[in-house]
């Protein structure tokens, strides 16, 4: 099948009971109550079959990694005999096909040292449900018979931030309930200290909308904005992930979950009894929703992906509502979760039912932060220029990456180091040669030679050097800077231009400073040159001092900037973030290739 998203994460549910009553429940209080007819814990036959079903899906999309999150009802009544079957069977079918990330989303209750070891073993991370504070938390999540879970949750925290098995601490999901107080709530799981919190608004669709206690048609960004300035004031202790996402989006990236954005799902949701389900939020809209009419045992993931309610999460921006498309926010909101457009006389083809909560989240969000997430260099000219000089030096360090091995290239370069070195007015100097407009230009010239296999080590070398002797001579550095020369001229950058001989001559040259200017010895002859000289032979630059009324000056940075950290060649960073190691031209090593963050994931 062609055009298919393949999924890159399933959800296993592996007991499909709970031991809390929390009436916010989609899988037990919502529209669909399949649950009823499953049975409570996963068998062992529906786990090998779907381990199968998931090494088949990656090995014939070639994915490098996947992801299974062992899901519930409560996972951990599954106990721990079950649970290690899943985690052998997962990992012996992936092997040498693609990687595998597995995790837990838990309430918490059950959670001990014997189920934390097992998933040491396996590096199973654990994700935990909590909503705040204990007067909110009690809000929903309690027994059967109304006792609080707050405290064994807190337990269950504890021990899983304890040394053995802290490295397996996912986070913390919690649902808004705008009755609570979103600075009690923050705080309370600021203090657990968990490596990611994420806010899930309470499933609803336009056939059960969500409770306004005050009728706000914004109830919800209100109380999520309220967290939001509150978690700017702590100066973002912990990454939430809502917000994180809103921010990427803002900024033109990816989302980082399902709730938000216009990214393809590729998520599939296989049930105790190994049924093939569309994402589980789907229950709260109509009995069946989720349903796809297939299992592990006689279809493969393939089938479930072209499924048409699955492909109508895949659409991006064709697969949202008219007016969401007319909407200037839906590239961060995406029109919502899928689940809550949902109304009976047109299904799913309607903005969210928080739309407006969304939208005044988005632009509040966004007049925030706006100036301060803006990239600097589109309001500072120093900085525009800093980060030029960066992308310049990066340049610069991936052509001595392709030239490394040309010895002529390799002394061109160690000259550069030393003047670098130097530090002070050298440095500065150096800087001022870089940021010549011409030697970008040279630069990328030479990249070209060098991927199409015209290496040029010579003629590059020859212009390195006449870089590095500019720089020597504008820093008055005792130096030695040889130059090479052709057609009897010698071109220094920034400087001008110094006539040797006559054309179709070459050969090489030393220059240096002195008091009235600069030396040229060619051969056993000696000039003097430079701005005082009066030598007929030397064609300064010509410069240009705008006016009063002209328009900043693109072509060079303040200077004001040159006592700032320069950016090392190779950094690779973003510009102006990342402070200049001691050596800004390394003699050898090519810089680091970019590091590719992850969006992270998790269960909704």
């Amino acid at each position: 099948m062609t055009g298919l998203i393949a999924f890159r994460e399933i959800v296993l549910k592996v007991h499909s009971r709970c031991d809390l009553a929390c009436d916010h429940c989609y899988v037990y209080e919502h529209a669909d109550q399949s649950w009823r007819a499953r049975p409570k814990v996963i068998s062992p036959e529906v786990i090998s079959r779907t381990a199968s079903r998931l090494a088949e899906h990656a090995r014939d999309h070639a994915l490098p990694s996947v992801t299974v999150i062992l899901h519930g009802g409560e996972p951990l009544l599954a106990g721990t005999a079950r649970l290690r079957l899943v985690c052998e069977e997962f990992s012996r079918a992936l092997t040498g096909i693609a990687a595998l990330d597995l995790r837990i989303h838990t309430n918490g209750l059950q959670l001990s040292t014997r189920y934390l070891d097992l998933f040491a073993e396996f590096g199973v991370r654990v994700g935990i449900s909590l909503d705040g504070d204990r007067a909110a938390n009690d809000r929903h999540r309690r027994f059967a018979d109304g006792r609080t879970s707050h405290p064994l949750v807190l337990a269950a925290v504890a021990l899983l931030r304890s040394a053995p098995y802290r490295h397996l601490y996912q986070g913390l999901l919690c649902t808004v309930d705008v009755a609570n107080d979103p600075v009690a709530v923050l705080d309370a799981l600021v203090e657990l200290d968990p490596p990611r919190v994420d806010f899930l608004l309470p499933h609803a669709t336009w056939e059960t909308p969500p409770a306004r206690p005050d009728d706000a048609p914004d109830a919800y960004a209100r109380w999520l904005l309220r967290i939001f300035d509150h978690w700017e004031r702590l100066g973002r202790p912990v990454p939430v992930r809502l917000f994180e996402s809103l921010l990427s989006t803002l900024r033109g990236g990816p989302s980082l979950t399902e709730s938000l954005g216009l990214a393809p799902t590729d998520l599939v949701v296989v049930e105790t009894d190994g049924t093939l389900e569309q994402v589980d939020s789907l229950k709260s809209a109509f009995e069946g929703a989720a349903a796809t009419g297939f299992n592990v045992f006689d279809h493969a993931f393939d089938q479930v992906a072209a499924h048409p309610g699955v492909r109508a999460r895949q659409l991006g921006l064709a697969g949202v509502s008219d007016s969401c498309r007319r909407c200037p926010v839906v590239r961060s909101c995406g029109g919502g979760l899928y689940t809550h457009r949902y109304r009976e006389r047109n299904g799913f083809d309607n903005p969210s039912v928080y739309c407006t909560d969304l939208r005044e989240l988005v632009d509040g969000v966004e007049g925030r932060t706006a100036r301060r997430e803006t990239a600097p260099q589109l309001s500072d000219p120093a900085e525009l220029a800093r980060s030029q000089e960066e992308l310049t030096r990066i340049l610069l360090a991936r052509l001595n990456a392709d030239l490394a091995g040309d010895p002529d290239w390799a002394h061109a370069w160690e000259l550069v180091a030393a003047v670098e070195r130097t530090g002070g007015a050298g440095a500065d100097a150096l800087d001022a040669v870089l940021d010549h407009p011409f030697t970008r230009t040279w630069v990328l010239a030479a990249l070209d030679a060098a991927r199409e296999g015209r290496r040029g080590g010579a003629e590059a070398a020859r212009r390195l050097t006449a870089l590095a002797a500019a720089a020597v001579l504008r820093g008055g550095l005792d130096l030695p800077a040889e130059v090479a020369y052709r057609d009897g001229e010698v071109y220094l950058p920034t400087l001008g231009l110094l006539r040797l001989g006559e054309p179709g001559t070459q050969g090489r040259a030393s220059l240096r400073v002195t008091d009235e200017g600069y030396v040229v010895r060619d051969g056993r002859s000696e000039h003097r040159f430079g701005p005082a000289a009066g030598d007929a032979r030397w064609q300064p630059v010509r410069t240009w001092s705008p006016g009063p009324d002209a328009a900043p000056s693109r072509s060079r940075r303040d200077r004001g900037v040159a006592g700032q950290a320069r950016p090392g060649l190779g950094a690779g960073g973003p510009a102006g973030g990342r402070a200049a190691p001691p050596s800004l031209f390394p003699s050898s090593a090519p810089p680091p290739p970019p590091v590719v963050g992850d969006g992270g994931g998790g269960c909704v």
